[in-house]
């Protein structure tokens, strides 16, 4: 069996905790950020997980993170 390709969008975007759970940037933080709160930017600062419904689908792209 062939080895499997990581697929280079998702190695990009996504990492994987120690414990499995899958990591990502927050959205939203591009531009218009005039008319967004100090607080909502400063909340996008942080890294959200994956939800658990989409962790096995983003795991099977990054086989070898």
């Amino acid at each position: 069996m062939p080895k499997m390709k990581t697929h280079r969008g998702a190695a990009k975007r996504f990492s994987l905790t120690k414990s499995g759970k899958v990591k990502r940037a927050k959205s939203n933080r591009n531009h218009f950020l005039r008319r967004k709160s100090a607080k909502s930017k400063r909340a996008m600062r942080q890294n959200g997980l994956v939800d658990s419904t989409q962790q096995n689908t983003v795991k099977r792209l990054i086989p070898y993170k």
